[in-house]
């Protein structure tokens, strides 16, 4: 490198983004996934669901002080948390299957960082005006005219943010005494910083980084690749009609140009900024904004519509060989798609097997291994065991503890003169329990012997078991 030349840069400063509101198709369905996926996240917490009067009447709760997670009329307990595992591989298995089928439609339409963008993007045209008023307002010089829109979209992204982050820590208590609590300043200090936190990310990420995240700190544009195939359907631009471009009139013909007259449509509603027509790139987020913009374009100057379009590398070479492009439900049903339709159908299933079959009692049992036995004044061996009882009905229940049938053992629950104990409401409770061998038996003598504990909850008569193990005395 001579001394005159300038060292390369591994950095260049973001130049804003300004794109033009375009009607069409794929704008209608953005509006609707927008305002539906909003509308459950504002409003999701303040449903109410009545469950009785000992346990919290709001529809979906993480209640983490009584580590319980309430879905409409499901309850997740803690040892239930398999649930919870479950549904983030199905998420991780949907995210791969649309991916796969579809590209980066996650991306275009229901990822948070899309939506809000949206949302913000929304409210600066509202405010600003379209792109060219954006622009203009971008490039002039500060007056009172320019500081008082500036100061009004902030105001109002700076409102977006703080009921973003509002709602989601209504999430983990009961909103409407959360509000109040947070309005009088009596909420917890955790509350007032994760409502800042996110207040302060939702406002940065949308109202100014915008597409820097998906670029440079979301990491799935740079995992798809391995999702994606020739197979896969994304939107891409039909070159081999488009060019070269050049200007049409309507209702004249040029076989010497393409049907693309470099209207620049494509690029000025692009929420990333690029230019669809340079192929396929890291920073598309497949939105499909373009193909509105294009193809309002072509009706304007009477050419068919799908200049750009969704398709995949496939339809590129049958479309240059003048073969019949293949039908969207082939390219979507391939054996990819279908292995993760299973999988996912598969765990979904069985999720959906064990909730329904899952019993309103559990128990756990762990023996006391220190000492691993006692030897009583009368030659008898004794074990201890914690058994913990989970009453996940909606009411208070007696519950006994036995031995299974025919058990050469003598058992005693500490605090309990006939092994009957109360167990309150939606609750667990933690007893200590005594199995004891008697002097000269068999078991007593036995280095180890399984046997079944059972508890019984007595209004129900519903039933459940563990096994464990009984450590004796090894003669041998």
């Amino acid at each position: 490198m001579s001394a005159t030349e300038e060292p390369q840069k591994l950095y260049a400063a973001r130049e804003p983004v300004f794109p033009k509101r375009v009607k069409g198709r794929f704008r209608n369905l953005k509006w609707i996934i927008m305002i539906v996926t909003l509308g459950i996240y504002y409003l999701t917490p303040w449903i109410r669901w009545d469950r009785g009067p000992s346990l919290p009447d709001q529809a979906v709760l993480i209640d983490l002080a009584n580590r319980r997670f309430f879905f409409f009329w499901i309850e997740i307990w803690p040892h239930e948390f398999y649930f919870v595992a479950g549904l983030l591989i199905m998420a991780g298995l949907g995210l791969f299957l649309f991916t796969s089928a579809l590209g980066r439609v996650w991306c275009g339409y229901t990822c948070p960082q899309t939506v809000w963008t949206d949302l913000f993007f929304t409210v600066e045209r509202w405010i600003e005006g379209d792109r060219n008023a954006r622009l203009r307002l971008w490039k002039q010089d500060w007056n009172f005219k320019k500081f008082r829109l500036r100061i009004t979209k902030y105001i109002a992204w700076l409102l977006i943010a703080v009921a973003t982050g509002g709602a989601w820590v209504f999430y983990f208590a009961d909103a409407p005494t959360l509000l109040r609590d947070i309005v009088t300043l009596q909420a917890p200090s955790v509350a007032y910083a994760t409502i800042g936190i996110l207040t302060v990310t939702t406002f940065v990420f949308g109202g100014f980084m915008r597409e820097q995240v998906c670029i440079y700190m979301c990491p799935w544009p740079r995992i798809q690749a391995a999702m994606m195939d020739e197979q896969t359907i994304t939107v891409a631009y039909r070159d081999w009609r488009g060019e070269p471009r050049g200007k049409h009139r309507k209702g004249q013909e040029n076989t010497e140009l393409g049907d693309c007259i470099d209207c620049m449509a494509c690029v000025n509603v692009c929420p990333v900024g690029i230019d669809i027509r340079d192929g396929q790139q890291l920073e598309c987020i497949t939105c499909a904004l373009c193909i509105d913009a294009c193809d309002d374009i072509m009706d304007k100057i009477g050419k068919p519509r799908g200049l750009i379009d969704y398709m995949a590398l496939t339809d590129e070479a049958n479309e240059r060989a003048g073969k019949e492009k293949i039908s969207v439900w082939k390219h979507i049903f391939r054996l990819r798609t279908i292995i993760y339709t299973v999988l996912w159908s598969t765990i979904g299933i069985g999720l959906t097997v064990l909730l329904f079959i899952r019993t309103d009692i559990d128990m756990t049992v762990a023996p006391v291994r220190n000492p691993q036995y006692v030897t009583l004044s009368d030659g008898s061996i004794r074990n201890t065991y914690d058994v913990r009882i989970r009453n996940m009905t909606h009411e208070t229940s007696d519950f006994s503890v036995t031995l299974g049938e025919g058990a050469p053992f003598e058992i005693e629950v500490e605090g309990s003169d006939n092994g009957i104990v109360e167990v309150p409401i939606d609750s667990t409770q933690l007893l200590r329990v005594y199995v004891t061998a008697p002097a000269g038996s068999d078991v007593a003598s036995t280095e180890r012997t399984d046997f079944r504990l059972w508890i019984e909850d007595l209004s129900t008569n519903t039933r459940t078991f563990e096994d464990t193990t009984f450590f004796g005395r090894d003669t041998q």
